[in-house]
Formats: structure tokens, sequence, C-alpha cells
């Protein structure tokens, strides 16, 4: 009893020892060598969907015969008959004798009939021949397959080994479900990398983390901030209009920081219905609710040991909000129904282009919770602020663009690259990846045809780039350039500088559009320079456009 037992815990170790069973079998094949006259291990998985059995360990002490992994499909009425079978979890004896050359029909040897001689007939390789016991093998869903023991050729099993064979059916099915299971992720991990690879392909990508482009020009001031923060794990917000680019400088931040090799979850809050928002961020228990068919977890435990990124916060409703700042406040949340508090170690990046400050005197955001997401502010600039990086995002949507749609690669000529820079952009980067996106379409891999994909008739009059700010900062001029010397010429004196000349022009133009800036009948149309150039220059002219309002 003692050895049974020994020999039981080694072919169990030995069976948990390796993930795939095919790893184990040989050496359990040897192990059972020692007790019992076995030449040939098989175990044969059951295959539902298909009706079919299929060879997925063998295990050898003296001979293979010539076996390789094949699967077998089965009749119907012989694949009920083996459910059946299989569902009495009893071990059976089955003897096949070596078929005659001259006879390709299988015989059975009568010394031991069975009941079931018909049914392994089909199941039992035609290869295998001699003393067999054939024992089924369960998973929780049912029957999922079969070991053969094949005794020597010239010896058979006997009555002590039919009982040991009947206690071996736990550890080979523990073996084969954990095969299963290995197997099934595989499947899921490839399925999940093609799905990835197409998407990717489909977006015109070769990687998730999308490169930040205008990082060295007009967004440098933002990447600095990004590395300012990203090695911390304090909140950070991000404001800015919609399509500035919040999502990819979340994931810069994410990919910066020490968290760069967990999840990066992204929640748009203003896509959740109300009713659902306590399940999706903190989840639910099977039953908590009509619905609840099974646990679920919520976004918050699916980023734990990465970022979360809400997107859109300020649309999240007041009742969300409170318990939103506990999580941030206690890193614990508890599942819809729930009772016990589930630790997360998450990362807050939270983006909106709202006005959360305004809300929060509206009481329409709460200033607890205000205050805790706003540590460390970045405020994006909209897309006709960094006009400087309008040619490179040009060129990446229109490679984008290219890979998405099977067209040629075409570049931008300088004409559209005028057109685009005068353009507002009211859209800012997710606009003006929908204009090439159509542009690359309309000049089917020839052209990007701009005008057209814009809806223009004729372009936007172009003005001459400056190194003028096109937002919120005013360069001051140099004091050499304001106290230039006109001494020694005389006709030189009284002459006024650009700049006053300017801000005179500029000022005749606003006074007699009435303080008007956009228009047929605006100061722009009157100057014949873009609406946005002219507040540039008259932010730097110090020049109040108000003053001028009829």
């Amino acid at each position: 009893m003692q050895n049974t037992r020994e020999q039981l815990l080694g072919i169990w170790q030995e069976a948990c020892r390796h993930i795939e069973i095919s790893e184990s079998s040989g050496t359990i094949a040897e192990m059972l060598a020692q007790r019992m006259p076995l030449s040939l291990l098989l175990i044969l998985r059951l295959q539902s969907d298909r009706k079919s059995i299929e060879i997925v360990a063998i295990g050898s002490h003296l001979r293979t015969g010539g076996l390789t992994m094949t699967s077998e499909p089965l009749l119907t009425p012989q694949w009920k008959r083996l459910i059946a079978w299989a569902r009495t979890g009893k071990v059976t004896r089955f003897h096949r004798s070596d078929p005659m050359p001259s006879d390709p029909k299988r015989l059975s040897n009568p010394k031991h009939p069975e009941p079931n001689d018909s049914l392994f007939m089909d199941i039992v390789p035609a290869r295998v021949t001699g003393d067999m016991l054939i024992g089924p093998l369960e998973s929780i869903d049912g029957p999922a397959g079969l070991v053969i023991l094949v005794a020597d050729p010239s010896r058979d099993f006997e009555t002590s080994h039919l009982d040991f064979a009947q206690q071996l059916l736990e550890p080979f099915s523990a073996a084969l479900e954990n095969d299963r299971r290995l197997h099934e992720l595989n499947a899921l991990r490839e399925a999940a990398e093609a799905d990835r690879r197409s998407l990717l392909s489909r977006l015109g990508r070769q990687e998730v983390n999308e490169e930040v482009i205008g990082a060295q020009t007009g967004l440098k001031h933002v990447i600095d901030r990004v590395e300012l923060v990203a090695k911390s794990d304090v909140p950070v917000l991000i404001l800015g209009e919609t399509g500035t680019g919040k999502e990819v400088v979340s994931r810069a931040i994410h990919t910066r920081s020490k968290r760069g090799n967990g999840p990066f979850i992204r929640v748009n809050c203003g896509a959740i219905p109300a009713e659902l928002i306590d399940s999706q961020l903190f989840g639910h228990e099977k039953g908590s609710f009509t619905g609840a068919a099974e646990q679920h977890q919520g976004w918050f435990e699916r980023a734990d040991g990465g970022t979360l990124f809400l997107d859109e916060i300020g649309e999240l409703p007041l009742a969300a909000q409170v318990r939103l700042l506990r999580v941030l406040q206690d890193h614990q949340v508890e599942r819809v129904g729930g009772r016990q508090p589930i630790h997360v170690d998450v990362r807050i990046v939270a983006a909106t282009h709202r006005d959360l400050a305004s809300m929060v005197k509206q009481r329409s955001f709460r200033e607890d919770l205000w205050y805790r997401i706003n540590v460390f502010p970045i405020l994006l600039p909209r897309l006709r602020e960094r006009i400087e990086d309008i040619p490179a995002l040009v060129r990446h949507f229109s490679q984008r663009a290219a890979v998405r749609f099977g067209l040629p690669p075409v570049e931008a000529s300088p004409a559209d690259l005028r057109l685009l820079s005068s353009y507002p952009w009211p859209g800012n980067i997710r606009e003006l990846g929908a204009v090439i996106d159509r542009a690359a379409i309309l000049g089917n891999g020839k052209s990007l045809e701009v005008a057209t994909s814009l809806g223009l008739s004729q372009p936007l009059p172009y003005t001459e780039p400056t190194d003028e700010p096109t937002f919120y900062e005013v360069i001051p001029e140099s004091p050499a350039v304001r106290t230039r010397s006109v001494e020694n010429n005389d006709s030189l004196v009284g002459i006024a500088t650009l700049d006053a000349a300017m801000r005179e022009h500029i000022e005749r133009a606003l006074a007699a559009s009435g303080g008007q800036i956009e228009g047929r009948s605006g100061t722009a149309a009157l100057l014949g320079i873009n609406p946005h150039t002219l507040r540039a220059r008259m932010r730097k002219l110090k020049i109040n456009w108000s003053t001028f309002r009829e």
C-alpha cells in the first residue's frame, strides 16, 4: 500500500510539473513500467465541436508503433456511444490481435470479450495492438479525453493493474486540463496579436505607443512637463480642446514612467451610461443586479500596476465623482454587490476639454475632486497655435492613409502646406487627420487633393510665415531695434518704426470695420491676411480690438 501511494504521488508530481502533457508522458510511462508490463502510453483529447479524438501525448517504454499526433473524426452514433461510456468513469480492458496481412479487417481477440469492443476498434489507432487498459478522463465540463495503457506484446495486464489504472485517471485528467488551458491561452494570445496587427494596420501604425509629433517644436514645452512628471506617481490633468492629442500625451506619460510595462487603460467617462458607471469603474459581483450573470472586474482592477486614463472626466455625474474621490484617497475599490475592499495600485491621468474651474464654481464638479486630480496640469495648445508642426503631421497622416487604404505614399506639395497652414483647424489634429485621409482617397495615390478635401473652391490667402508667436505669449522687441540711431541722417527723421506704422494701420482698419475681425467686411479681409495672423499681431502690438466696437 505504501509503495502504491509513493508511486501515485510521483505520478502526480510529474503530471503537475509540466504544463504541456506531452512533456511529462514519457517520464510517467517509465514510472508505470516499473509496476506493470507497459510498453506504450497514449493520451487522447475529445473534441466535442468536431466530434473527433486527437492524440495529444505519446509515452513509450518499448515502442511507439510509428504513431503520430493525429485527429480522427467519428460518426454521430460512435460519438454518442463514446460519451456514454466515458461518463461511467470506469477503466475498461480491451485486446486486439495483430491484423492478418491478407485481411485488412481488424479482429478482436475473443478471449477478452467486452461490450465496448466494437467502439474501441474505431477509437484505438490501428497500429496499436495487444492487451490494453482504457480509461476516461474528466473535466469540470464533462468527458475530456482518454488514457490508453498498452501492455508488452507477449504479456497481459492483471486485475491489480486494472485497479491501479483506475487511480491514475485523476492525475491524468488534471494534466490534460492544464494542457487544454495552456493551448486555449496560446490561441487567445495569437488571436489577440493578430487583432492587434490588423488594428495597427488599419490605423497605419507600427506600434501602439505612437510617436509624439512636434515634441521638439510646437509641443516641446508639453513634453518637457511630461518628462518632469512621468517618473512620479502624482495625478496629471491634461487640458485642451477636442482633438489636440490628449490620449497621445497620456500614453507618453505612461511609457516614460516606471509603470511603462504595466497596463494602460483608457476610459471615456462621457460614453458610460450613468446607471453603469459604478459597474464599469469598480466592477460587480455575480448576481449583484439583474443581468449580472458573472463576476466582472472594473477598470481600476484591470489597470492595477499601470495607468488609468480617465478621458473627459468632466462628464462624470456628481454621485460618481464622490465614489471616484474615495478610490483616489484610499486606493481601494469595492465591487457592486461586494463586501470586501480590493486594493489597487493605479496611476491616474485625467483629461477634459471643459473648464473644470468654472464647473467647480457652478457646483457641477466637486471641488475636492478638482484639487485631487489637478496636482500637475498640462495644457495642450490648439493646432492653429503650432502651425510649424503641420508639415510633419501631414507627412505622418499621409503615410498612415497610404497604409490604411492600400495606396502609394504621396507627399503634400508646398501649395498644399500653405493652404493647410492658413486653415483655422477648429477640430485640431483630429480634423487634420480626417482631411488628409479624405485628400488621399480623392487623390487615389497620385496626389493629395487638399483643396477639395477642405471643401474650398479657392485657396485661402497665404501669408508668409513669421517668427511671431501664434498664441498667448508676447515676445518683447529687442532694445536695439527700438533705439536704432537715426543721427547723421536727416532724411530718416520723422519716419515711424514698422511696429508703430503697423499699429496705426491696423487701428484704422479696426475703426473702419467697427472692431469686427472675421467676415467679408472684417478687419482681416480689409488687410488681406488670415484672421489668426491678425490676432497674433494685435497681441504683440497690444491692440485692444474691443475698443473699436460700435
